[in-house]
């Protein structure tokens, strides 16, 4: 009795797992037909937006062309009616003179006519009049009626050969390509941003430049957010958890126009932006509190984060957006805890970089050193935690293994704390005006 109930038992549960891989099964098919759907959707929402492309390119071509032909045949029109009323001016002066000559030849016809026609007795005063008037006429004096050969005999000169040109342009205007060049490949928060990677996909394509665009997924347009020969950004300003969606084109070598665009993604961070602290005398924020300006004020002391929202595992960059005068204390960097009084981060809890490239760490500087920092400079930090002992909230030891890279150079270090810490402070310090350091 008790076997055959551990068979039943042993059924039902062989039954229960084949429900179950049938229902993960069928999950797993629905999820494949809609990724069909998706791509089935993507080929024809993309066929009918290039036909819609191809139409309207053309037509406003033909427009355009139509409109230059009737541009350059009113032109030659034009010409032909000015060398026709040119060439007929003189034609219609000398004219003119012949048919004057002829008038007067038929008055003097007549006048002759009627003297040798005439009375007897006034014959001879009529022939003596006409005799003078005739003389006075030069009758030997003809004008000059120019040649066919030396007047104008206008014709068209038209090129066969443009035909031929066009139609050689026009059979190799436009294409149709099934996949855009580029694709982006992959996004990685960070805080208030978004890092954008691209790479290209298509092996005979030799790219120039790249341009990527990004917009909110709530928006209607898209716009430039980096045109260059980089394949990847930092897309800054992004607002966290809010979706955007970005595309990337390129510019292949020695071409003006750009590639078709690749299919648009989505990314977001779910990050904060890192902040200044407001309120430092010394100090002026940007509007998103992410650009600090070491100002005119003799005030002096460390600017710190608004919150620890540096965490280990991240990257913190700081970018020198311009520089000033340059001291040996001042320091960008990160530290345990906010600490007012103190001038700079060069002290215990705290590792930094000076402006002139020295690392300190907990006020000690290391032997190792980085180049200076100068305008357009990014200086970042990377951590990762060593646990030494226990840790607790009492306390403990534990290192944190850290990465400080600058002008492509980088030193690492151990960097040993008598407490856990999940998050960190950053801060930074300037002696002189004129230093302006944007965090990310």
């Amino acid at each position: 009795m008790e076997a055959a109930e551990a068979e039943v038992r042993l059924l039902l549960q062989e039954a229960r797992e084949s429900i179950e891989a049938a229902r993960s099964y069928r999950r797993e098919l629905q999820q494949r037909l809609r990724g069909l759907h998706q791509a089935r959707e993507q080929i024809k929402d993309s066929a009918t937006l290039t036909r819609d492309v191809l139409e309207q390119h053309f037509s406003d071509l033909k427009g355009t062309l139509k409109k230059l032909l009737d541009e350059r045949l009113m032109s030659l029109l034009q010409e032909v009616d000015v060398i026709e009323q040119e060439s007929i001016k003189p034609l219609d002066e000398c004219q003119k003179l012949i048919e004057h000559g002829v008038s007067t030849a038929d008055d003097l016809l007549r006048e002759g006519e009627s003297a040798v026609d005439g009375d007897v007795g006034q014959q001879n005063e009529k022939l003596c009049n006409f005799t003078k008037k005739a003389l006075h006429i030069q009758l030997d004096s003809l004008p000059e009626v120019p040649s066919l050969v030396d007047v104008p005999c206008l014709s068209a000169q038209l090129d066969d050969c443009l035909l031929t040109i066009l139609k050689n342009q026009i059979f190799r205007h436009g294409t149709v390509a099934s996949r855009p060049p580029v694709q982006l490949e992959e996004f990685v928060e960070k805080p208030g941003g978004i890092l954008v990677r691209w790479c290209k996909v298509d092996e005979d394509f030799v790219p120039q430049d790249y341009r990527l665009q990004y917009r909110k997924s709530s928006a209607s347009h898209f716009e430039d957010v980096y045109v260059g020969s980089e394949t990847e950004f930092m897309v800054l300003h992004i607002d966290p958890n809010v979706d955007y969606q970005f595309r990337v084109c390129a510019r292949g070598d020695g071409r003006q126009e750009w590639s078709p665009w690749s299919v648009p993604q989505s990314g977001r961070t779910s990050l904060v932006p890192h902040e200044w602290t407001t309120g430092l005398e010394g100090y002026s924020l940007s509007s998103r509190r992410n650009i600090a300006l070491r100002n005119d004020s003799q005030s002096c002391g460390v600017l710190y984060s608004k919150a620890p929202t540096y965490f280990c595992g991240q990257t913190l960059t700081f970018r020198i957006e311009t520089v000033g005068q340059p001291d040996r204390r001042d320091s960008l960097g990160v530290c345990v805890e906010q600490r007012n009084g103190d001038d700079s981060l060069q002290r215990d809890k705290a590792v930094c970089i000076s402006t002139n490239g020295a690392v300190f760490v907990n006020g000690k500087e290391m032997t190792n050193q980085l180049p200076a920092v100068t305008s357009g400079s990014t200086v970042t930090f990377d951590m990762e935690v060593v646990q030494l002992g226990p840790c607790s909230n009492e306390g403990g030891n534990f290192k944190l293994r850290v990465t400080i890279s600058s002008n492509n150079r980088e030193v690492v270090f151990d960097w040993v704390l008598d407490q856990c810490c999940g998050s960190l402070y950053f801060g930074c310090s300037f002696s002189y005006p004129g230093w302006k350091v944007l965090v990310f």
